[in-house]
Formats: C-alpha cells, sequence, structure tokens
C-alpha cells in the first residue's frame, strides 16, 4: 500500500470517527452569562449586537476572493511545470483576464458603490 493510500484512509476514518462522535456529545445550551457580552471586567457600554452593513461585508469578501486569487497567481512561474514559457505566459493571461473581468462585472452591478 502507497503512502497516498495510507494517508488517504487515515484522513477518511479520522473524520467518520470525529462526525460520530459529534453525535453522541451532548447539545449543551448557553446560558445568560455566557451569551452577554464581556469588557473587561467592566458592564457593557452598548448592545453588543450592533447593525452590520451589508455593502462592508460584500467589499470585504470581494477583497479576500481577489487577494487569495493574486496569491496564488503569484508563484505560477516557479511552480508551473509546463513545457514552454509561453504557455506559462497565456496561463496567467487567462487567470488574470478572468479576474478582470470579474472585477468589472462587480463593477457594473453596482458592487463596488460604497454610497448609493
Amino acid at each position: 500500500m502507497n503512502l497516498l493510500a495510507t494517508v488517504m484512509i487515515i484522513a477518511v476514518t479520522l473524520s467518520f470517527i470525529l462526525a460520530i462522535v459529534s453525535f453522541w456529545l451532548p447539545q449543551l445550551s448557553p446560558d445568560y452569562e455566557k451569551l452577554s457580552p464581556y469588557e473587561c471586567g467592566f458592564d457593557p457600554l452598548g448592545t453588543a449586537r450592533l447593525p452590520f452593513s451589508l455593502r462592508f461585508f460584500l467589499i470585504a469578501i470581494l477583497f479576500l476572493l481577489f487577494d487569495l486569487e493574486i496569491a496564488l497567481l503569484l508563484p505560477l512561474p516557479w511552480g508551473d511545470q509546463l513545457t514552454t514559457p509561453l504557455l506559462t505566459f497565456i496561463w496567467a493571461t487567462a487567470v488574470l483576464v478572468l479576474l478582470t473581468l470579474g472585477l468589472v462585472y462587480e463593477w457594473t452591478q453596482g458592487g463596488l458603490e460604497w454610497a448609493e
């Protein structure tokens, strides 16, 4: 049995065991003390459940998506095992075109507008 098959069997078995054990553990309902906010021993100055801007959340998600894609794109020339540098350039250009199309789509749909 090779190493990859052994690791896969261990991962699947461990995942299955942890999923079964999580159903057997009791579901504890939190009490009032666990649900109340804690501010360094002081009484809270305001409510902990403030409204959150959905626009800010969407822009943060877009930033994370584009940042992750760029972080995956940067090591492409070193990690790519393609036969020619031209093929690597074509793949990198395709990824950048897809990123640009996604950005243009979000821009035209108004997803990047902070205030309406």
